[in-house]
């Protein structure tokens, strides 16, 4: 089994962003402005961050926006190297983002509740470079659209993985006591994460390092 990229996700600054690559991490998540949830920081915060990192890491902006234009804003004012929509796009409006941005890359957001989201997410891995699976609800009254820091169905996060042509990255809940089994269930191309890696919303040196160990090198 080959071992996942790590995407970190919550940077809140160009500090933690480095931490996070020192450890291993292959993408940093930022994240804009959202209905709950960690890890919000400013637009201008997310441009800094972007800049500041080294090439081969990807950036991914979390937008919650779900208009096509009002993406392409929010992505113009940052700059980061992909965008990682949270909630539903209006109409399924990719080829739009594809022709504003053709080198940005997509990354939907599948929030895995049953059988209905495998339906969704093979449909929508035909716009995207790659799906996300999250724990959120976006049907409560508060959109909850990710860092709920619990896990889902990974039966069903595995069913997505086997059904889809493109990369899949597993989020919610993971950390260092059930990577493992996350790993040998889903066999996701990436994995992300927040709270686990962080002690009073700071990243954590020493739980970085053990969630790394624990997936192996």
């Amino acid at each position: 089994m080959t071992r996942p990229r790590v995407k970190i996700c919550c940077i809140s600054s160009i500090e933690e962003a480095k931490l996070a690559v020192e450890y291993g991490a292959s993408a940093l998540g930022l994240v804009g402005h959202m209905p709950s949830g960690p890890g919000v920081i400013g637009d201008e915060l997310i441009y800094q961050i972007a800049k500041a990192v080294p090439p081969p890491i990807s950036t991914f902006l979390l937008t919650s926006e779900t208009k096509p234009q009002n993406i392409i804003q929010h992505y113009k004012r940052v700059n980061t190297t992909t965008i990682q929509i949270v909630d539903e796009l209006e109409k399924q409006e990719y080829q739009s983002l594809r022709d504003e941005l053709p080198n940005v890359k997509l990354v939907q957001v599948i929030h895995v509740i049953d059988e209905n989201s495998v339906k969704e997410a093979i449909e929508v891995s035909k716009y995207v470079d790659a799906i996300l699976l999250d724990s959120g609800n976006p049907n409560l009254s508060i959109k909850e659209l990710g860092g709920t820091g619990r896990t889902h169905n990974w039966e069903l996060s595995r069913e997505i993985r086997k059904a889809i042509p493109i990369p899949l990255f597993l989020a919610g809940g993971l950390n260092k006591n059930n990577v493992r089994q996350a790993i040998e269930t889903v066999q996701p191309f990436g994995l992300d994460l927040c709270s686990s890696v962080r002690t009073e919303g700071q990243l954590d040196r020493q739980k970085l390092k053990d969630f790394f160990n624990a997936i192996g090198h």
